[in-house]
């Protein structure tokens, strides 16, 4: 279910379980944890869905078994947000619940028109994963992550776009074009040049 595509020195992670909303089972999680880990020599990495739905987060069954729980979560941010490339969320739809722990962790995030974007761990009692929040409050600021956080508000794909949660919003048929032109001045220079000046840009970040 968890599709694995290497083109070049671009690595791309399919999440394939749309009659599921690609709703994320331990395996699953495992599988992209291990996906961004065994990437690390590639230039860029890309998260992307089948469907119309990026990821609603745990599958129900497996949340109630403890899932939501699981510290597989965490280990999947911190691979990708220490990944030496740059690493793409092109989301084909909503991303939801714990799929947005992957999202926060990525460089850039590019989703498609309708997408919406909500993180409901007050309405269901969980807590946040661990990194999530500052991750959050790093992009859209103090105020905005408690509209999702606390306040539990699903957020539009323009009011995204405009808060900073996402960088561009592109027309589903060209959104994995859209997302792999993005690596290609990264891809064109030495590795060393681009891992510097990600290092510059992200040493401050949680």
């Amino acid at each position: 279910m968890i599709e694995v595509t290497q083109d070049g020195d671009i690595c791309t992670l399919t999440i394939n379980r749309p009659d599921k909303a690609n709703s994320l089972t331990a395996e699953m999680l495992e599988a992209l944890c291990v996906g961004v880990e065994e990437a690390r020599s590639a230039r860029a990495v890309i998260l992307t869905g089948i469907g119309k739905v990026f990821s609603a987060g745990a599958d129900l069954d497996a949340a109630k078994a403890g899932l939501a729980l699981s510290p597989l979560w965490e280990r999947l941010s911190g691979a990708i947000a220490r990944h030496p490339g740059l690493t793409i969320s092109a989301l084909n739809g909503t991303a939801a619940g714990g799929a947005m722990g992957m999202v926060l962790a990525c460089d850039l995030r590019i989703a498609v028109p309708g997408t919406k974007f909500f993180y409901p761990v007050m309405k269901l009692g969980f807590l946040p994963q661990p990194s999530d929040p500052a991750r959050l409050v790093a992009l859209v600021g103090p105020s905005r992550a408690k509209m999702i956080l606390l306040a539990g508000q699903k957020i539009s794909t323009e009011d995204a776009l405009t808060w900073g949660l996402i960088d561009a919003i592109v027309e589903g048929e060209s959104l994995l074009d859209h997302a792999r032109s993005l690596t290609d001045d990264l891809r064109a220079a030495a590795p060393d040049h681009a891992r510097t000046i990600k290092t510059m840009v992200t040493q401050t970040l949680p």
